[in-house]
């Protein structure tokens, strides 16, 4: 009897936890950000934004007020692209994945790390459009906090 009880969990779960073809496409346009920052391929990197794309920070500051950062989708690109010695790796989990028509937004939890040195973790939320060339990203906003970051064991082991 338990056996059969296992066999539909496991279908169930599974079903819950897949993805279809739509966000795929999505989570493969974040997924190409985070390789582009690894591999310092800013063409890549600008391949997964819309043109006018929006960048913003969102921090505490020292006295515990929350600020906002408007950032430079150029210079980012710029950043990744300039050579250096040192790897940005930006491991995600807890992906989640939404969409209505041709809007999507994804939510991911994330740790940097400078080559195998943590520096920060938070949360990176992507608002992405579908075009006529695909899933591009026109907004993306991220938390940063350097304390009470759970960053999952995997991860903290490949680093």
């Amino acid at each position: 009897m338990k056996k059969l009880l296992i066999i539909p969990l496991i279908v169930f779960s599974m079903t819950v936890f897949a993805q279809s073809p739509e966000e795929t496409q999505v989570m493969k346009v974040v997924e190409r950000v985070f390789k582009a920052m690894s591999t310092s391929d800013s063409t890549m990197l600008k391949s997964c934004f819309s043109p006018d794309a929006a960048t913003y920070t969102l921090f505490t500051d020292k006295d515990g007020k929350p600020q906002i950062r408007q950032g430079s989708l150029q210079r980012f690109i710029d950043a990744v692209g300039q050579p250096k010695e040192d790897i940005w790796n930006e491991p995600i989990w807890n992906e989640k994945v939404e969409i209505d028509g041709p809007l999507a937004a994804v939510w991911v939890d994330y740790a940097f790390y400078l080559n195998n040195q943590f520096l920060h973790c938070g949360v990176d939320a992507f608002q992405l459009v579908k075009t006529e060339d695909g899933w591009k990203i026109f907004h993306l906003a991220d938390t940063r906090r350097k304390e009470n970051c759970v960053v999952p064991e995997e991860i903290k082991s490949r680093y």
